[in-house]
C-alpha cells in the first residue's frame, strides 16, 4: 500500500470518528459508505495543492504586442475555510495588462481553481493568484477581486445570511486609480447586454 493509499484509509477512519463523535449510528444504512465518500469528496475539494499555478501559466504564454487591460470576470470558485473547513464561494475577477506576452484565457480560472482547491482565507486566496500572474505572466499591472458568502458566517456564528466579503489585490499600473477605477468599473457592468 503506498503512501496516498495508507493516508486515503486514515482519513476515512478519522470521518468514521467524527460520526460516531457527533451521536451518530456508523452502521446506520445511509452512513456505511459516508466516511469513504467523505474522504473522497475532501480530496477533491483540496486537490490544488498537487497543482502548481505557475506551471499552469507558462504552459499558455504567447508572444503579443497587445498591451491593454485583459479581464476575465464572473470565475466562478469553491473552497473551504481553514478556520471551520465550511466552504465559501462566489466569484473572482482578474485582470492584467500584458508586457509582450498574454496567456490562454482558460488558464486564468484554472489558476483561481489551483488556490481555492486548498484550506483558505479569502485574502489569501486573492494574494496568491495576484501573485502568480504577477510573477509568470510579468505583466506591467495585474488585479484580482473576489466576492464571496461564507458559510461560516451564514450557518453558525453570526448567522447573516445575506452578507458576503470583497477583498482586492493590485499591483503595477493596477495601483494607479484610473486604471484602478477603469477596472472597477468593467467587472461592475454587464458588458454583453
Amino acid at each position: 500500500m503506498d503512501k496516498k493509499e495508507k493516508d486515503n484509509l486514515s482519513l476515512v477512519k478519522d470521518y468514521n470518528h467524527i460520526l460516531i463523535g457527533v451521536g451518530e449510528d456508523t452502521q446506520r444504512d445511509g452512513l456505511l459508505k459516508t466516511p469513504e465518500r467523505a474522504s473522497k469528496a475532501m480530496h477533491f475539494l483540496t486537490q490544488g495543492y498537487d497543482m502548481d499555478a505557475e506551471a499552469i501559466l507558462k504552459g499558455a504564454l504567447f508572444e503579443e504586442s497587445y498591451n491593454e487591460m485583459v479581464i476575465v470576470k464572473d470565475i466562478e470558485l469553491y473552497s473551504l475555510c481553514e478556520h471551520h473547513m465550511l466552504p465559501f464561494f462566489g466569484k473572482a475577477h482578474v485582470a492584467y495588462i500584458p508586457n509582450g506576452k498574454i496567456v490562454g484565457l482558460s488558464k486564468i480560472p484554472r489558476v483561481v481553481d489551483v488556490f481555492a482547491r486548498r484550506l483558505q482565507v479569502q485574502e489569501r486566496l486573492t494574494r496568491q493568484i495576484l501573485e502568480v500572474i504577477d510573477k509568470t505572466l510579468n505583466p506591467y499591472g495585474a488585479a484580482v477581486v473576489i466576492e464571496a458568502q461564507h458559510m461560516c458566517m451564514m450557518m453558525r456564528g453570526v448567522q447573516k445570511q445575506n452578507s458576503s466579503t470583497v477583498s482586492s489585490a493590485f499591483t503595477g499600473e493596477f495601483r494607479k486609480m484610473e486604471t484602478r477605477q477603469e477596472f472597477l468599473n468593467l467587472i461592475s457592468h454587464n458588458l454583453g447586454g
